[in-house]
């Protein structure tokens, strides 16, 4: 997780008036808006693609400038309605997703992969890193989830975003945010550990 002092995370003020101002035109209508964020954002993107790369075993799949590119056309190819900063980089934590879960299939279609590696999720990242098996697996459990307890790993986990960031984005709270991850957590974590044998997904508390 990284902490307020990053130096590769940008202040969340930084052009936070421009993002937020281009995303309400994005909603509205006007794709060409959209084209204008990355920029704004492009260095809080490739921090979420070298924080996602960096758990991959072995080789990289494709290089941090490629993941962003690629989830960035996801993006335009959906014209998600974001509300701000947070919202968005929400969104793209789940495009980056998309795309290393697209890049794993394709590995291990190509090949044999190697043996599923048991793991827990602890407070912020995977105990080992992640292999192509292992990623599907952990996708196959986070589609389980309640939707908001999976943008909430989603967002922690493959996005690096706080607590704050990660309620502000959502709309709760982050008591909310804090309750939701615990539960999610301890579920993954059995269900990672037991081959998909856990108990069923924590259902939905109210916000």
């Amino acid at each position: 997780m990284s902490s307020p002092g990053d130096p590769t995370r940008a202040p969340a003020g930084a052009d936070g008036g421009e993002v937020t101002r281009l995303l309400r035109s994005a909603a509205a209508g006007d794709r060409a808006a959209l084209d204008r964020v990355l920029p704004l954002l492009y260095d809080d993107l490739r921090r979420l693609a070298r924080r996602q790369l960096g758990r991959e075993r072995g080789e990289a799949p494709v290089h941090p400038t490629t993941l962003v590119h690629e989830a960035y056309l996801k993006l335009a190819g959906s014209a998600p309605r974001a509300a701000d900063r947070a919202h968005l980089l929400a969104i793209a934590a789940h495009a980056m997703r998309q795309v290393l879960v697209d890049h794993a299939r394709e590995r291990r279609a190509a090949k044999r992969g190697p043996a599923w590696v048991r793991t827990t999720l602890n407070s912020g990242a995977w105990t080992t890193e992640l292999d192509p098996v292992t990623l599907l697996a952990l996708d196959d459990a986070l589609e389980r989830l309640d939707p908001r307890q999976r943008q909430v790993v989603e967002c922690r986990f493959f996005g690096g975003l706080d607590d704050a960031e990660i309620a502000e984005a959502l709309g709760v709270t982050t008591r909310t945010v804090r309750r939701d991850w615990v539960k999610a957590r301890a579920w993954l974590n059995r269900w990672m550990a037991e081959d998909g044998a856990a108990a069923p997904p924590p259902a939905e508390e109210p916000a």
